[in-house]
């Protein structure tokens, strides 16, 4: 028998659906999408179908959309493509004012992807001025840190970049709170969307923001495909230079197959709200009684208790070592936390989540902690069947 599978926001299946679009992609839209000629504008017309889907699932324009390589990437570009390089010489360019990093503000919290927190950082060490935010014990940060961060800075280019739904914890962040700051102070709100967008209903309209980071391999389309949403006026330097693909924002022919699968997961999750959210929450909340049920205060959460993404569940095994429960229970695939900090097979110590620790999360409840995520296939069964082998573990 298969494990059950209890780590959607580490990755998701591909959805066959999106398998068979990226098939039909592979075989019959193999044309160049900038070639003029027929087979590259079959691949063109492809692309900009899956741009408008994906606009559509998160209430942009089309030509909002840019395609990536994956949420790193199109995180990595809304921060670094705020610092444009020196432009080649040319008298038109001979008296433009250039952006240093010491020009630059960016206001952050202490519990963002390193996707996001590490890009910061490079910028912090170029000169840059960074601002993080403390997060409360659910994983909250204040708008009203926000403000203060903002309100005696006099940088050129301000950036704020909090992510909506934390990957660890789920907790969702006060998104349309902070965006109403920009009423008063000027800056550019860039959002990591990769775990809510196809969990949670999105539009960037309604959320404030002019940057947002979409993942494929989070919402059920393969990994190695991802976007930015970039509002209108933005002005951003691509990390990839070359020919002028998707607008002149990121070089190199486009991934045709991939782009399409990502159009039709994004049209398969817009169909799916809200019921799909609805779901999701039955089955986490069916899986925390279960466990609240059987091991009551030795279970204790983490993540805000209502404020959090529908399908996520981190919680602390108390007098128990994450990995270690999760080695005694194979039948259950899951996670201690984000999977790119899982420990290797066969580590034996335990590293503290990062995110953790900005939650103040007690290092002796923090070493039992194990994020269950459920997602598009979780059945009933599964999640009781889960419950059982986890309730036997932690006593």
């Amino acid at each position: 028998m298969n494990p059950i599978y209890l780590d959607y926001n580490a990755t998701t299946p591909v959805d066959p659906r999106v398998t068979d679009a990226i098939a039909t992609a592979l075989r019959d839209l193999w044309g160049n999408p900038s070639s003029s000629h027929a087979y590259g504008r079959a691949a063109h017309d492809a692309v900009e179908v899956a741009r408008g889907r994906v606009a559509a699932l998160v209430g942009a324009e089309p030509d909002e959309i840019v395609f990536t390589g994956g949420g790193s990437e199109a995180s990595n570009l809304a921060i670094k493509g705020l610092l444009p390089s020196v432009p080649p010489f040319s008298w038109k360019n001979l008296f433009r004012e250039q952006i240093e990093p010491r020009d630059i503000l960016i206001v952050t919290s202490a519990v963002e992807h390193p996707a996001t927190a590490l890009p910061i950082e490079s910028l912090r060490r170029q000169g840059a001025k960074v601002t993080v935010l403390k997060v409360d014990r659910t994983g909250l940060i204040d708008p009203d840190d926000v403000r203060r961060a903002l309100r005696f800075s006099l940088a050129r280019v301000r950036l704020v970049s909090v992510m909506h739904s934390n990957n660890e914890v789920g907790t969702l962040m006060p998104i349309r709170e902070v965006s109403e700051l920009k009423k008063r102070y000027r800056f550019v709100f860039h959002t990591d969307c990769a775990q809510s967008v196809g969990k949670v209903p999105v539009n960037v309209n309604d959320l404030g923001v002019d940057l947002m980071t979409i993942a494929g391999h989070k919402l059920y389309a393969p990994k190695g495909v991802g976007a930015l949403y970039v509002r209108r006026g933005v002005q951003l330097e691509p990390l990839i230079h070359g020919a002028g693909h998707e607008g002149g924002r990121r070089a190199g022919t486009e991934n045709t197959p991939y782009i399409v699968g990502l159009g039709v997961a994004a049209d398969l999750c817009r169909e799916s709200f809200p019921a799909v959210g609805d779901r999701l929450l039955s089955l986490r909340e069916r899986l925390h009684a279960a466990l609240l049920a059987k091991l009551g205060d030795r279970i204790v959460l983490n993540g805000h208790p209502t404020l959090r993404l529908p399908n996520t569940l981190n919680v602390n095994f108390v007098g128990q070592i994450g990995p270690k429960l999760l080695e005694r229970v194979p039948r259950i695939a899951a996670s201690v936390g984000a999977a790119c900090h899982e420990p290797r097979p066969g580590q034996m110590e335990v590293t503290p989540s990062a995110v953790l620790c900005a939650m103040r999360v007690p290092p002796e409840l923090s070493q039992g902690a194990v994020r269950l995520t459920v997602g598009r296939w979780t059945t009933e069964a599964e999640v009781d069947e889960a419950a059982e082998l986890l309730n036997q573990a932690g006593q």
